[in-house]
């Protein structure tokens, strides 16, 4: 009993981390800071206790290493990471978390016509539940369509299933230890960053804070957090990895969606919360489509 709670818990510091990192990203823009310094500090702290905690090696790395996909992965990621920020601010914690976890779509069509995956009923129903939840979340009123500021979590929910599907593409490589390629891609998205925060220094001349340090170091131990507590959930329900992909997608919208209306008081529309119930309804139909 004491290990099946313990299971659960890896569950829950899980979600909880990944909606931490949308809450501070929302508090953040209370403050003057760059949230292109702040995605470079994340992967900093990140990097760090990626080394300290999984002991990476990277002297296991040859020339056949899927490096073209560590390239992407490398590039996307801040880059994405900035659309979440923007998206937070201008769309709310609720539509970002809903866009972000039904981005799972993109990588099971990927399945389907790539990979020629064997769809069963339960997956179809999924996706065709998915697809309007995607449409009622995003939904905007005529000032947000004038603003077109729906950009945001569209790019979020597109770039999030592409890095899904080139992460899947990481696993199939089993020559080197799943957490050494997570070291590197974090390394290459570093670099990257890193070049986005001196191209803003040099053309907007905006300076270094300690304030960024301080939000970088917080949004990178969370963003580690989702990882490590991921990893764990996944080793713990390794003979029922739906349950980890179930709670994992349902828990974050439901604690976004929360943390939205509760705490920031987002405004959403009924056909918002259709597209959330519907989100739900999709997760839970993909999710049984791996149980049976």
């Amino acid at each position: 009993m004491r290990d099946k709670i313990l299971d659960m818990l890896y569950l829950i510091l899980s979600v909880i981390c990944s909606v931490a990192v949308g809450i501070i990203f929302k508090v953040v823009r209370r403050y003057p800071v760059s949230i292109m310094q702040i995605v470079m500090w994340n992967y900093v702290f990140a990097l760090l206790l990626c080394y300290f905690v999984f002991n990476p090696t990277p002297s296991a790395l040859g020339n056949d290493a899927p490096w073209p996909i560590y390239i992407s992965l490398a590039i996307l990621m801040p880059s994405i990471f900035l659309f979440l920020a923007a998206s937070i601010k201008h769309m709310g914690i609720v539509k970002t978390d809903s866009a972000q976890r039904l981005s799972l779509i993109i990588p099971i069509i990927a399945a389907y016509f790539l990979f020629k995956e064997d769809f069963n009923l339960f997956k179809i129903i999924g996706l065709l539940i998915g697809f309007p939840a995607i449409i009622l979340i995003l939904s905007k009123s005529d000032a947000e369509s004038r603003n077109r500021k729906w950009i945001f979590p569209t790019v979020v929910l597109i770039g999030f299933g592409i890095v899904d599907i080139l992460f899947k593409q990481v696993a199939l490589y089993t020559d080197v230890p799943y957490t050494t390629s997570l070291f590197i891609v974090f390394c290459g998205a570093l670099v990257v960053a890193t070049l986005f925060v001196i191209s803003d220094i040099v053309t907007c001349k905006t300076k270094m804070l300690t304030t960024n340090v301080a939000f970088g170091a917080l949004i990178g131990f969370f963003n580690f957090g989702n990882i490590l507590f991921y990893l764990k959930a996944h080793h713990a329900f390794a003979e029922n990895p739906s349950t980890v992909f179930a709670s994992m997608n349902i828990g974050v919208i439901i604690l976004g969606s929360l943390a939205g209306v509760l705490v920031f008081k987002e405004r959403m529309s009924v056909l918002n919360y259709a597209g959330i119930f519907l989100a739900l309804a999709a997760i839970l139909f993909i999710t049984l489509s791996q149980v049976y």
